[in-house]
């Protein structure tokens, strides 16, 4: 009989109540409702899958058009560092930023996007979209 050595193997995996939130700070923007796109990049996005706790790595990009706010940097820095050992699928990660980011700044749009580290032969890329004069989230993944 073949016992499966990583059944039973965990990694410490937090729930998204661990994204810090409240790290955020918006600070003025002087050129409000101008056609200013604003673009963030990193690659060292990085959470857990909710059922191995393996981790998910990725670039990450947050474009947007502001309103009267911008994202403080520094805080930004430390909100995507708080994904670190979060269990969330790749689909949600990207909505759950954008979700924070657009309750937080209230820009005219915004677009986040990631691309993922190939895992098991199959890459991934995801995209939540915001846009004011509808207030709808739309999410694709292609």
């Amino acid at each position: 009989m073949t016992v499966d050595k990583y059944a039973t193997r965990r990694y410490d995996i937090e729930g998204e109540e661990a994204i810090d939130v409240g790290v955020l700070e918006a600070i003025a923007f002087q050129y409000p409702e101008s056609a200013t796109e604003v673009v963030y990049e990193t690659d060292e996005f990085t959470f857990v899958c909710p059922w191995t706790g393996l981790p998910d790595f990725a670039r990450l990009a947050i474009r947007y058009m502001p309103g009267s706010l911008l994202v403080e940097l520094k805080s930004l820095k430390y909100y995507l560092t708080s994904y670190r050992n979060v269990g969330i699928l790749q689909e949600h990660a990207v909505n759950r930023v954008l979700q924070d980011l657009v309750q937080l700044l209230k820009p005219i749009s915004m677009v986040v996007e990631a691309e993922y580290k190939e895992r098991g032969g199959l890459k991934t890329k995801t995209a939540a979209r915001y846009y004011r004069d509808t207030g709808k989230e739309v999410a694709d993944e292609s």
